[in-house]
């Protein structure tokens, strides 16, 4: 299966967002963005089930083991930043639990879904 890689991000991060929504979770926001730079804060998407909002980083690789260390320190920090951003302009999730999931995908048949990833 041959596919760009712009296609083939955007193909694993629907799918995530599809395998959040059976198991229950209802997808607030894509693809949020705060701060401009090297600073800036990005989070594929953010899903909330019962009092929890989970902010969610898709990683497609090709293959697990790369997979599994794609979400570097420093990206960890960007994507909290993020969601401090986030619940700030949000405060109805102000009292949720937050979790930081990663969904790590390599086409055509791994998915896995990591809670409380970092």
């Amino acid at each position: 299966l041959k596919m760009n890689s712009n296609f083939s991000g955007h193909l694993a991060e629907f799918l995530a967002r599809q395998l959040f929504r059976l198991k229950g979770y209802r997808i607030v926001c894509k693809n949020y963005v705060t701060g401009k730079g090297t600073s800036a804060g990005e989070i594929d998407f953010i899903a909330v089930r019962f009092k929890n909002i989970v902010f969610v980083e898709v990683k497609k690789r090709r293959d697990k083991e790369t997979a599994a260390y794609a979400v570097k320190p420093t990206q960890q920090k960007r994507i909290r930043t993020a969601a401090e951003n986030f619940l700030a302009k949000h405060p109805a999730y102000r009292d949720y639990d937050v979790r930081f999931d990663v969904v790590l995908i390599c086409f055509p048949h791994y998915f896995r879904h990591i809670q409380n990833a970092f």
